[in-house]
């Protein structure tokens, strides 16, 4: 075949621009020396594919961009092989600490060893203050600088009550202050068994960014900008984000969406949707799948989520992925002056 002729021309170019968000193995000419081409591999995620040339995102992280013209072959691949291995050893506070990278609020302010976290609203894990370890100060004064804090920016005052990890008598000082409790489940699973449940994986499109058809499907922000802004920042946030779309047949919005984030052995889930229509299909199990695959090949080895403890559908559906509940945060509400 020869570089530079028509994609459709090259007979050992078995993608197309309709495979942007699959795993691929691409060869392209990478240089010209003695008047002869070099070729190089790549294997990862076809993130792009326009009139400006093809990006492929592989294990390594560095995005690999070349023209079309240099493109001699393509073609779509399985999923990672995930291989089973330990699950990393963390403790809950550790994990608390990994969470919070990767949903990270966009503005963040230390008190003592307690991160005071802000998102205009979005979601109480971005607009809660994670109280790890010693605030600098007596409680009584620490919860009065989180409430004015908040106050500050006219939300509510959230504390993150982790166990190990928060002060001992923290819950003691919050019920004395009738600050309401919300219990949050943090589950985890092997990711390589995850990677392997599932079908039709072919369905599923990566991204390292939500666009708009992702973002329809996202039912937690409605029609305020300022919401909308503070989402995407905390979405986009984290060590390595990917986001996993399965188109409808037709126009209209995505059948299913999940996010992942990476963070060295970890790999976290969220965002997981479903239309109403499709459920029970195994579409939210395919979508888990596709990510773990792209995590393991990152170098994860361990699964966490987080779910409300009230949510039993959700519970429902990780208990039969293999996630079992690793430990229970609160969200305490402090009560207003």
């Amino acid at each position: 075949m020869t570089a530079g002729a028509p994609v459709g021309s090259r007979p050992e170019v078995r993608i197309d621009r309709s495979d942007v968000g699959r795993r691929v193995s691409v060869r392209r000419i990478t240089e010209i020396t003695d008047g002869r081409p070099v070729f190089r591999d790549v294997i990862g995620v076809l993130v792009s594919w326009d009139d400006h040339g093809l990006t492929v995102v592989p294990r390594s992280l560095e995005p690999v961009s070349f023209p079309e013209k240099l493109l001699v072959a393509g073609k779509t691949v399985p999923l990672f092989p995930a291989r089973p291995a330990p699950m990393p050893g963390t403790t809950p506070a550790e994990l608390q600490r990994i969470a919070a990278r990767g949903w990270p609020a966009v503005e963040q302010e230390p008190l003592g060893e307690w991160t005071l976290r802000a998102s205009s609203g979005f979601t109480r894990r971005a607009n809660s203050v994670q109280a790890l370890g010693d605030p600098g100060r007596p409680l009584p004064e620490a919860l009065a600088a989180v409430r004015d804090w908040y106050a500050a920016r006219g939300l509510p005052a959230y504390v993150e009550v982790i166990r190990p990890g928060s002060p001992e008598d923290l819950t003691a000082e919050l019920d004395r202050l009738g600050a309401g409790f919300a219990p949050t489940l943090v589950r985890t699973a092997p990711l390589a068994p995850l990677a392997r449940l599932g079908s039709g994986h072919e369905l599923v499109r990566l991204s390292r960014t939500a666009d708009a058809s992702w973002m329809s499907a996202y039912r937690r922000v409605g029609d305020d900008p300022e919401l909308e802004r503070a989402a995407a920042r905390v979405l986009h946030g984290g060590p390595s984000v990917w986001f996993a779309t399965v188109p409808a047949p037709e126009a209209g919005p995505p059948l299913a969406i999940g996010r992942c984030v990476i963070d060295g052995r970890w790999a976290c889930f969220g965002a997981i949707e479903v239309v109403p229509y499709a459920r029970r299909t195994g579409l939210a199990t395919t979508v888990m799948a596709v990510l773990a695959a792209r995590a393991a090949e990152e170098g994860a080895t361990g699964a966490y989520l987080q779910v409300e403890a009230g949510n039993t559908g959700a519970i429902a559906l990780y208990d039969g992925l293999g996630f079992t509940t690793s430990h229970t945060y609160h969200y305490a509400r402090l009560p207003q002056r």
